[in-house]
């Protein structure tokens, strides 16, 4: 694998940055990249009345629609938080060959959102999925996410 590159993961900090604006969805952002070239960008947008529009579902459905196919083999997924049980679903499911991941479901879990404890890597186990998984590629700035995310003046249920 080629080395990791902080400004992917970066474009997902940004965009999940501008919930911060629109409340649309939670501080969570995605950048798929293939071959060095960016796919598609995404944030969370749970909160416009669609649970399954996490950011990484949100940019997988970006990159068919940019690629055409549903086969995302050689994509990479810069994600700012670990992926949840669904999310991980559908990027073995497109075929996504990597993830990478900022904070940990643990993490989001422990600021009020509502997560199932089942980590990437177990999922991986106990589906056999060939993808694989970087795990706290620049945690301090996504987890910064997470802290400005909570100084928000707003009551919002997650």
């Amino acid at each position: 694998m080629k080395k990791l590159d902080a400004k992917y993961m970066q474009l997902a900090i940004n965009q999940a940055r501008k919930n911060f604006k629109s409340l649309s969805g939670g501080p969570f952002g995605a950048t798929i990249v293939k071959g060095g070239k960016i796919i598609a960008v995404a944030c969370n947008r749970v909160l416009k009345n669609d649970p399954t529009a996490h950011a990484e579902v949100e940019a997988i459905r970006k990159a068919a629609k940019k690629l055409k196919t549903y086969d995302l083999s050689g994509c990479l997924i810069y994600s700012t938080t670990e992926p949840c049980l669904m999310c991980f679903g559908a990027i073995h499911w497109a075929r996504i060959n990597t993830i990478i991941y900022g904070t940990t479901i643990n993490d989001a879990k422990s600021i009020g959102f509502n997560e199932l404890r089942l980590s990437n890597a177990r999922l991986k186990a106990l589906g056999k999925s060939k993808v694989k998984i970087i795990p706290r590629f620049l945690r301090l700035e996504c987890k910064k996410l997470f802290s400005d995310w909570g100084k928000l003046n707003k009551k919002i249920i997650y």
